[in-house]
């Protein structure tokens, strides 16, 4: 991982499911910490705490980052608090799931403006942080859905999908800026998340009995590879998005 004393990292959407693994599993690497989220203070308040038990220094910002004022805000916070920021981890996620002739334009636009825009407009603003340490990366977590059809799926697929372009754009203008950009996409992960899908248990059936890893993708999986993109190691990797998903996918 390099040497980490003293970096900070922010998790979009990091009070919870993969945001909440990450943020820990930074704390532990060494990182000090900004945990987003837009609704559960206590459940962000309960990561914070988890974070300065292992001895990091560790700042909750509520935020709707769909709105970039609110992001242009968030950023404010962690230049008050902290001064610098090294990692960024787009998290947060959200969006309507119905079939496609029952969306309307509020439902488009709440789940662009939340997966779409509001990673490219972090991105952008920890951008101009991490050129005044030297570099910096970005890692987007993103879905399967991007590439291929789930059920109810559509606007977040295609948000999505949107990450995964940006992902490209962003790992080409800001590589001379030393920052490296890329994203890791999931297979079904049983977290809170999922629980908002009308076919939930379908999803998890499929997942649990067609994957040919033999098992589930589990948070941690997802975790582990963010962690890898993270390290020098990994310096080389520009504008991918690495599918973790034990093989699901692959299947027709």
């Amino acid at each position: 991982m390099g040497d980490v004393e003293n970096k900070v990292a922010l998790v979009t959407g990091g009070s919870r499911g993969i945001g909440r693994k990450t943020a820990l599993r930074l704390a532990k690497a060494g990182y000090d910490l900004v945990i987003n989220y837009a609704r559960n203070e206590k459940a962000a308040m309960a990561v914070k705490e988890e974070i300065e038990q292992m001895g990091r220094r560790a700042l909750t910002v509520k935020a709707n980052i769909g709105e970039t004022e609110k992001i242009r805000e968030m950023f404010r916070a962690v230049d008050e608090f902290f001064g610098r920021l090294d990692v960024l981890i787009n998290n947060a996620a959200s969006g309507v799931l119905r079939p496609a002739m029952e969306l309307k334009e509020n439902h488009w636009d709440w789940t662009m403006n939340i997966n779409s825009k509001g990673m490219l407009f972090c991105s952008l603003e920890a951008a101009k942080r991490m050129e005044k340490n030297g570099g910096g990366k970005i890692v987007s977590v993103t879905s399967i859905g991007s590439i291929r059809y789930l059920d109810n799926y559509t606007l977040i697929g295609a948000s999505k999908a949107a990450v995964e372009s940006l992902t490209r754009y962003l790992a080409v203008e800001l590589a001379p800026k030393n920052i490296a950009v890329n994203a890791v996409s999931g297979g079904a992960v049983d977290t809170d998340a999922l629980k908002h899908f009308p076919n939930r248990e379908a999803l998890l059936e499929d997942a649990r009995n067609r994957t040919p890893a033999g098992r589930m993708v589990e948070a941690d999986d997802i975790v582990n590879v963010i962690m890898f993109l993270l390290s020098d190691e990994a310096s080389m990797i520009r504008g991918q998005t690495i599918v973790v998903d034990g093989g699901r996918s692959l299947l027709i």
